[in-house]
């Protein structure tokens, strides 16, 4: 499969890689000896700050949660790429190209979720750096595939009905994962509950804003064996397996910093985005054992 924007796209690659690697080797190895402190914020609330790192300005509950993400693109997601884009210019198959395009999907979410979600601090320009790279290479990589050959290739048959209902669980496990604090703290006239120092909590954003949607999307287009719903579907399965481990990551560095996690919270919000990440992980499987090499 030949695309006369690979250079782009392998120039973008190389770009995401290189401004991932000082990110995130910053958020979980930089420190300056700081110390936690306390602020009010902007609701009246007494709020933790983390006060060491890159996160100093960060709250003392998310800084934790944003060094995992950083560990887990650094040591699972960065490699993933690197080996995704070295196959892909030696292969230059159609289902190397979706997993190169998935793979991109997955500093799309990261890189949106920091340079919206972590406080202003030195690192602001790579951040917005790394997000447009992600933004265009996203752009490039799906603009360049053939969806009407994704919709030839896929020569075996897939268990439709419970990929079905994996999407449907998805987009639905989502909207209730994060909408009832939504919905609680409009009803009593209040904040969100972890709402801190932000002026708003990114990840409710990217979950129920796009992931859901994209879901319930992506649904209705493979009903119709439509090629973007394919792609979409391969690329939605890589982010619910890495989110699912990002998640167990940022649980261990929470609790390594002390931050005591309800048992409740650790069940229905990590344990539900974990068991995602394993049925993503076995439909993944089945969906790149299905689709045809040539």
């Amino acid at each position: 499969m030949k695309n006369s924007n690979d250079s782009a796209l392998y120039s973008l690659t190389f770009l995401i890689i290189i401004l991932s690697i000082v990110v995130t080797a910053t958020g979980v190895f930089y420190t300056n000896g700081g110390k936690a402190f306390e602020v009010i914020n902007q609701y009246g609330d007494i709020v933790k700050m983390y006060g060491d790192g890159i996160y100093a300005h960060d709250s003392y509950f998310k800084a934790p949660i944003f060094r995992g993400s950083d560990f887990t693109i650094l040591f699972l997601a960065v490699p993933l790429l690197i080996a995704a884009t070295i196959i892909d210019i030696k292969k230059k198959t159609l289902k190397q190209r979706l997993f190169l395009t998935s793979v991109i999907s997955i500093f799309a979410y990261y890189s949106i979720s920091i340079v919206f979600g972590v406080m202003y601090n030195s690192l602001h320009l790579l951040y917005i750096a790394l997000f447009s790279a992600c933004f265009f290479a996203m752009i490039v990589a799906m603009s360049g595939i053939n969806y009407k050959e994704v919709e030839q290739s896929m020569t075996q048959v897939l268990p439709y009905k419970g990929i079905y209902v994996f999407l449907a669980l998805t987009g639905a496990a989502l909207l209730v994962a994060w909408l009832p604090d939504i919905i609680g703290a409009l009803l009593n006239n209040r904040s969100l509950a972890l709402i801190e120092v932000y002026t708003t909590e990114i990840t409710y954003v990217l979950d129920m804003g796009i992931i859901s949607p994209m879901a319930f999307i992506c649904l209705h287009l493979l009903k119709k064996r439509n090629g973007m719903g394919y792609v979409l579907f391969e690329m939605l399965l890589t982010v619910c397996i890495i989110i699912g481990i990002m998640l167990l990551v940022q649980t261990i560095f929470q609790l390594s910093a002390g931050i005591d996690i309800p048992l409740p919270a650790l069940i229905t919000k990590v344990g539900s985005f974990v068991m995602l990440a394993l049925f993503a992980l076995y439909f993944n499987i089945r969906f790149m054992r299905a689709m045809n090499e040539q």
